[in-house]
């Protein structure tokens, strides 16, 4: 967050919502031992759970007391990504309607209403789109991302000037806090910092065009401002499970995409082990979850044939994790 005239802070919102306790200023105060854990984001996942347990414990610290400028109004602050210079970001494709609706719109084309047939009559492993999707079932896939192109709920978000078919897509995802390598499955929620809502803004036209050369996504995802972050951080303590929240994405206030997280055919558990096989993974990596699309709709506008044009709004809401807004200009 930032507020007015001043550097980024890191803050925690309280639990009326009206109100943000600032942290390093209030550690300052309380505790200096346990400054350093605030005086940006990754420090704060670097730290882990004793950064957490310090932080709820200035949580109260801070208002119980009325010193300035510990507390500040929610309003008078700007909300920045959680953390606004990730130390990478990968996106990954989990779930498997996304990329079956897409064959179906991309590849298929006219062939998509008799592949669907043969899906509802015969089942999904008969069709077409199924067959030509078997590299999905191997093993988690993902791309990485730009990590300086991070913006934060309420930010504009600029049209590339080579695109006419600027998409979003319905993701949230996780941040890292433990350094880790060959990391077992069983043991990857515990390198679980926290959660947070991701509008994968994407080019559509452009990654067509240069995923033909078979490879990328490149410049159909890295452009200015493309990778929207927020509206917070959920620390991983509040989330007991991330997969049965619901999702939506609005577009100037309508309904366009709607899901829900349990339609993940590979969990954040399986992606952070198949990531570490052989390499370090670091505090302050995120991790998306690709475009949420399952049994209750389709979750970006590359599936329906709709693009979004300058001005409009989108909505990412994802339970538990709030509601990200961002206007394409």
């Amino acid at each position: 967050m930032t507020p007015s005239e001043t550097l980024p802070r890191i803050g925690t919102l309280t639990d009326d919502g009206q109100s943000i306790v600032v942290l390093e200023h209030a550690a300052e105060i309380k505790d200096k031992n346990s400054a350093p854990f605030f005086r940006d984001m990754i420090s704060f996942l670097s730290g882990a759970d004793a950064a957490l347990d310090a932080a709820y414990s200035l949580v109260d610290f801070a208002l119980a007391e009325s010193s300035p400028g510990m507390v500040v109004s929610f309003g008078d602050v700007t909300l920045l990504s959680p953390v606004p210079r990730p130390e990478s970001i990968r996106d990954c494709m989990a779930f498997e309607d996304h990329i079956i609706n897409c064959i179906r719109r991309v590849g298929l084309k006219k062939l998509a209403v008799a592949d669907e047939y043969i899906e509802r009559k015969l089942g999904r492993q008969w069709s077409l789109a199924y067959r030509l999707n078997q590299a999905f079932y191997k093993q988690p896939l993902y791309y990485k991302s730009n990590r300086f192109s991070v913006v934060g709920h309420g930010a504009d978000v600029h049209i590339p000037s080579f695109t006419q078919q600027m998409d979003y897509e319905l993701e949230f995802g996780v941040f890292l806090k433990k350094s880790g390598k060959d990391i077992p499955a069983e043991k990857a929620r515990d390198y679980i910092g926290g959660y947070t809502i991701f509008n994968d803004f994407s080019a559509r036209d452009m990654q067509m065009n240069e995923q033909k050369g078979r490879l990328g996504p490149a410049k159909g995802k890295d452009f200015d401002t493309g990778n929207a972050l927020g509206p917070y951080l959920v620390t991983a303590d509040e989330i007991k499970d991330p997969y049965c929240l619901e999702m939506t994405a609005k577009v100037n206030g309508a309904i366009w995409s709607k899901g829900n997280s349990s339609d993940m055919y590979w969990r954040f558990e399986e992606i952070i082990a198949h990531i570490s096989r052989s390499e370090t993974v670091y505090p302050g990596e995120f991790i998306g979850s690709g475009t949420c699309s399952g049994k209750e709709g389709c979750g970006c506008g590359l599936e329906m044939g709709r693009f979004l044009k300058s001005g409009d709004e989108v909505e990412l809401f994802v339970e538990k994790l709030g509601v990200l807004r961002n206007r394409v200009v």
